[in-house]
């Protein structure tokens, strides 16, 4: 069902902390992050059967991730949640990104989910069921899975809240390094709730570490191509720095135009 944290303005150099863990179907394929063509420029992997992503950048800086949310009964669908992140990066800022989500979600049948979307200025969950629900994200650590954002009742929100809260994550280095370890804890046939999960034809397929602040050179992304405590985290920090740079640049271009 997926499971995302992210620690939101507390770090003032990078406001934006995110780990996540995808879970999937194992034969549904996908590509490693990548910078994708249009604009804006956006990365993220994709999603080889549908075209759609599950979370990703794009170079404004606004941040979406998406988890499946559960239901008793399917909503019924005719397209992709993985289209409905793809089309909420195509913004400049996180509250168009809500809106665009809004009109989507308006336009199109979607099986229910939970956004999360941010930049360093507003961040949001949208929960989308048979209504939608937006709420302000506050400063601090929030985390998501198949249900409402930190809610008591999900086992690995609260383990992983846990988990993540032994110590002051006060620093991009020390979130990430502890966010790395906590979504690479396997299975444990004693505990009722695990970060990594494994089935027979379903389970954790690929684990993402990402760090956003004012400065892009600072911008870390990280991508483990299945379950992080299987395979090591791949460093993709070059792209995302390379899309916010030619974000700052158009922007700072903008300004000189308009004086």
């Amino acid at each position: 069902m997926c499971l995302l944290a992210i620690q939101y303005r507390v770090v003032p150099e990078s406001p934006i902390l995110v780990a996540a863990n995808r879970e999937e179907f194992f034969d549904r394929r996908c590509s490693s992050p990548a910078i994708q063509s249009g604009k804006p420029r956006i990365l993220c992997p994709l999603d080889q059967r549908s075209g759609g992503t599950w979370l990703g950048v794009n170079q404004h800086g606004v941040f979406v991730g998406i988890c499946n949310r559960r239901t008793l009964e399917p909503l019924g669908s005719n397209r992709s949640r993985g289209l409905l992140v793809k089309e909420s990066l195509k913004t400049t800022t996180s509250r168009q990104a809500v809106d665009r989500a809004l009109e989507e979600l308006g336009k199109h049948q979607f099986e229910a989910c939970n956004l999360v979307i941010a930049d360093r200025d507003q961040a949001f969950a949208i929960h989308h069921e048979s209504e939608n629900e937006v709420l302000d994200l506050q400063p601090g650590l929030n985390i998501i899975g198949a249900r409402n954002m930190n809610d008591p009742r999900d086992e690995r929100v609260q383990l992983a809240n846990r988990l993540l809260t032994l110590q002051t994550l006060d620093s991009p280095v020390k979130f990430l390094a502890v966010a790395s370890r906590v979504f690479a804890r396997s299975p444990n046939p004693m505990a009722r709730a695990s970060m990594v999960v494994r089935g027979a034809d379903y389970g954790t397929v690929s684990s993402t570490l990402i760090a956003l602040g004012a400065k892009p050179r600072d911008a870390i992304y990280q991508y483990s191509d299945g379950p992080a405590d299987e395979c090591r985290y791949e460093d993709y920090s070059p792209l995302l720095r390379d899309i916010l740079s030619r974000g700052l640049r158009e922007a700072r271009n903008r300004v000189a135009l308009a004086d």
